[in-house]
């Protein structure tokens, strides 16, 4: 016999959103999360069906010093091509009719339910942009991890030089990101001819299945989000790896500012501090040549950045006003907070 409540409501969780005047409830989120690198990223359309393909140059052409009656060696550059698929993020919620009509709050009601699968969702996508591996998981799409995964130069990991380890050999670590988003550096993809974003759309009320193929009405809500990641020039990301979060409020802890200096001085370009009069137009991160720069960490790192930056022998992290929210920044670069880096993570 089929066990009830697993995947479909039932009274009971009904009873639960009600309050006693026959109202729904407003529901708190203990599960929610902080992703502020959802908001941040730029998403552009890629040029295939299936997600984007670029081209890098991977050679240049050497010139020749020449003698007088001696020719020039006739040379050339070299490029490579690579390709990033989109992963499909979908599901759907199905709600018994007569359980939402009830006291006539059908709207709110599903409402209150859709709200948790578009969290749910939310968090999946901030997970695959840093952990997503289609070595693992063919179906997602490759995060930011699996491509800056090793900390030491190979043919295979040309990644490495923008791979700083900060000292934690357990299993305890995670890591600071410096990511420059922009056309040509770092951004979200989504299949050329289709919708970019999350998408909701309401079906109405349908024919729903019951655990034993008996049919019941209901409704049907569907949700979808196509999305991938290209890293078109590897420079302009930069991961701060192994810090020992066991270890932040002890005398051996890694040097956080120590290990932001050297992240920032790894990319090709300059980060410029954006003036007071330019905030309003640049709020989600400092601006460079080549697009707009942030630094994602999760909250544990964020608190010690936070207490870093109150400290009066600091001269690089500062607590900036942008739009009207308090902003930790490191030399004029805002740090963002993202919930879905772990505190897990094995040294590499």
């Amino acid at each position: 016999m089929a066990t009830l409540g697993g995947t479909a409501l039932t009274y009971a969780d009904w009873a639960r959103r009600v309050d006693d005047d026959g109202k729904i409830a407003t529901i708190i989120n203990l599960l929610s999360q902080t992703n502020e690198i959802l908001d941040d990223m730029l998403v552009v359309e890629g040029n295939l069906p299936t997600g984007h393909k670029t081209t890098v140059r991977t050679g240049l052409p050497a010139a020749t010093w020449r003698l007088l009656n001696y020719g020039v060696i006739k040379t050339k550059s070299t490029t490579a091509q690579v390709t990033d698929n989109c992963g499909m993020l979908e599901c759907y919620s199905e709600i018994d009719k007569d359980l939402a009509d009830l006291n006539g709050n059908t709207a709110e009601f599903r409402l209150s339910e859709d709200m948790a699968f578009l969290e749910g969702m939310n968090q999946q996508m901030a997970s695959s942009l840093f952990y997503g591996n289609t070595a693992v998981n063919p179906e997602r799409f490759m995060g930011l991890a699996p491509r800056y995964n090793s900390s030491t130069q190979s043919a295979t990991a040309t990644t490495a030089d923008n791979v700083i380890s900060l000292g934690g050999s357990s299993s305890t670590n995670t890591s600071i990101w410096i990511v420059c988003w922009g056309p040509n550096t770092c951004h979200g993809i989504f299949p050329k001819g289709k919708i970019s974003g999350l998408q909701h759309r309401d079906l109405g009320e349908w024919p729903l299945l019951d655990a034993n193929s008996n049919l019941y009405q209901g409704y049907r809500t569907h949700f979808k989000w196509d999305m991938g990641l290209t890293v078109r020039d590897w420079r302009y990301v930069v991961r701060l790896a192994n810090i020992d979060v066991t270890l932040l409020s002890g005398g051996s802890a890694a040097n956080l500012i120590n290990g932001l200096i050297r992240g920032v001085h790894r990319l090709p370009t300059a980060p410029v501090r954006v003036s007071t009069e330019q905030k309003s137009d640049a709020p989600d991160g400092a601006m460079m040549s080549m697009g707009r720069l942030a630094i994602y960490c999760n909250r544990t790192i964020r608190t010690y950045l936070d207490i870093q930056a109150v400290n009066k022998t600091n001269v690089l992290l500062h607590l900036e006003q942008w739009e009207g929210k308090t902003v930790t920044t490191f030399r004029g670069v805002p740090i963002r907070t993202v919930d879905a880096i772990l505190s897990t993570e094995a040294a590499i």
